[in-house]
């Protein structure tokens, strides 16, 4: 490596918005990160939604909120008896 051409390469704690912190190696003294691994929808499988304007409110009221559950229990309902004839 050439010498005085790479920029300084320092040992941070990394800090997600949520709280979380990591040990890194980076070229920037801080970093600070809005979603990680710990919150991120993906990787935890729950999903935060941001309403902004009343539009998820708006969305929910013309199509309701459906959940796997619920079409779980409307399938079940919707499903005729059958009767056993002898």
């Amino acid at each position: 490596m050439k010498e005085g051409i790479h920029p300084k390469y320092h040992e941070i704690d990394a800090r997600c918005a949520c709280g979380a912190t990591w040990k890194t190696r980076s070229t920037k003294p801080e970093l600070h990160l809005e979603i990680c691994n710990n919150c991120h929808p993906f990787f935890t499988g729950r999903q935060k939604l941001i309403d902004t304007e009343g539009r998820v409110e708006r969305f929910t009221k013309r199509f309701g909120a459906q959940t796997s559950e619920s079409r779980k229990a409307a399938a079940k309902a919707k499903k005729p008896a059958v009767a056993v004839a002898k």
